[in-house]
């Protein structure tokens, strides 16, 4: 039922999720609800409005009505679930909230978005304080942003809405990054996950400290560690970019590139390279024939920072996603 919840979370601000309007933040900020980090607590933190929360909170309502927040997701998809987290929100938490849906071109105002046809994701439902409620979705449909609605007021932490990224393919480059979670790509398998997630390694932007990135344990056998990549689309790969920026003691010293197409033999798209610490490598590879996975191998152990795969995507594929999606 919770599967989603391994899923990207197409809200957050690490993919440009934003909050584009709140109707009312009085004791704490609308943003807090799409960060990526986990939300804190520091007990006794009182500043001009009181007890200082990591999280949305609304004033208390002394008339009928509702609370709404409108968040723009980073990564535009189809969303398969929610997490509306009420971390340490205890006295102060909403009794219900509900989940609208919508997809729009553009960038449209607030007024424009008040005026839009919003989907029902998730019917008024009951919440638990200082817990993460999940409600799993079942509508197909891709959507741009979705609007919060608490039920009648209180503070909610975050806001995770998980499921699968659909870039409009008319505002992609003809060459782009096709391992990029936010265009769709997606880790289906790893060696060892011991210290970081490889999906950290698809995210957008640099990474931010040693954390941000994939890890694994020392090895203490022959072999070596190894982690599995469907691409967005079929590709040709031209680039690639193997950056171990904050890995110093603990690099691999030496990674490879493999793809194939469906269930083929896996074939050679960068040879065996030595790699350095806390750098970015950067790697013009020979046009070879599209391939829908790929495979990096990293020799014997370490961390990677990040992972860039650029190249051409087959024609049709991206546009076949989008248009069953709306």
């Amino acid at each position: 039922m919770d599967d989603f919840i391994a899923l990207p979370d197409l809200a957050s601000r690490a993919f440009g999720g934003g909050v584009v309007y709140a109707n009312d933040e009085f004791f704490a900020a609308a943003d807090h609800l799409v960060l990526p980090t986990p939300p804190v607590f520091v007990p006794r933190t009182f500043d001009h409005k009181g007890q200082v929360y990591d999280g949305w909170e609304t004033r208390r309502r002394r008339q009928p009505g509702s609370d709404v927040a409108i968040v723009r997701l980073g990564a535009p998809g189809v969303v398969r679930g929610v997490d509306v987290d009420t971390a340490f929100f205890t006295g102060n938490f909403p009794p219900y909230a509900s989940i609208d849906g919508v997809a729009v071109d553009g960038y449209p105002a607030p007024s424009a978005l008040a005026e839009a046809e919003w989907i029902p994701l998730v019917a008024k439902s009951p919440l638990t304080g200082d817990s993460r409620n999940l409600f799993a979705v079942a509508d197909e449909r891709r959507f741009t942003h979705v609007r919060l609605t608490i039920h009648p007021d209180g503070g909610v932490a975050r806001l995770r809405v998980h499921g699968t990224p659909v870039p409009d393919p008319s505002l992609l480059p003809p060459e782009f990054d096709v391992a990029a979670i936010a265009y769709g790509a997606a880790v289906t398998d790893c060696s060892n996950t011991f210290y970081g997630h490889p999906e950290k390694m698809l995210m957008p932007g640099p990474a931010l400290h040693m954390g941000d990135g994939w890890e694994t344990s020392r090895r203490r056998d022959d072999g070596n560690d190894w982690v599995e990549i469907r691409l967005a689309a079929p590709a040709t790969i031209s680039f690639a970019d193997l950056d171990t920026t904050h890995f110093k003691g603990n690099s691999p010293g030496w990674a490879a590139v493999h793809g194939r197409s469906g269930e083929s033999e896996w074939r050679e798209i960068l040879p065996r390279v030595a790699l350095t610490p806390d750098t970015p490598h950067r790697f013009r590879v020979e046009p070879s024939p599209a391939v829908t996975h790929v495979r990096l191998d990293i020799y014997p152990d370490g961390g990677m920072a990040r992972l860039r795969l650029h190249g051409r995507p087959t024609p049709g594929h991206l546009e076949g996603n989008f248009e069953r999606s709306r």
